[in-house]
């Protein structure tokens, strides 16, 4: 079994560096919560990673098959809840410009199984994955 590694470190008050293979994050609160605004938030950086996941399995999986995607974009939506402070439900619109012929429901499907925090996630809140 592969094991991933990174580094968070503190930069600021409130603020934090996430540092994987080199590729840098800046993790923070916005000025409201007490931060400096200086970064995303931790669970906005979650569902980031989700869609980044996502769409490098999506354009992957189109270049397997040579269809040719054009402004493929997941728009990724979360309800929170405070007691206690977690996510309960998480969908993931999405879309592209292809090919007349292209079953894009079906590399969705195939993305959506090749990518590891979406398969992650699953186990522990709703998530959604819709074309549209």
């Amino acid at each position: 079994m592969a094991t991933i590694h990174l580094v968070v470190k503190q930069t600021g008050s409130s603020a934090s560096e996430a540092d994987a293979r080199g590729h840098k994050l800046t993790i923070d609160r916005p000025e409201a919560k007490g931060g400096t605004n200086s970064g995303m938030m931790g669970g906005e950086a979650l569902l980031s990673g989700l869609g980044g996941c996502f769409m490098s399995n999506l354009l992957a999986a189109a270049v397997a098959r040579e269809i040719k995607l054009d402004e493929a974009t997941a728009q990724i939506s979360a309800e929170l809840d405070n007691s206690p402070a977690r996510f309960t439900s998480i969908t993931m619109q999405v879309s592209a410009k292809y090919p007349e012929e292209t079953d894009f429901e079906k590399l969705v499907k195939i993305a959506e199984r090749g990518c590891v925090s979406a398969n992650t996630l699953k186990g522990s809140v709703e998530l959604k994955v819709v074309v549209g």
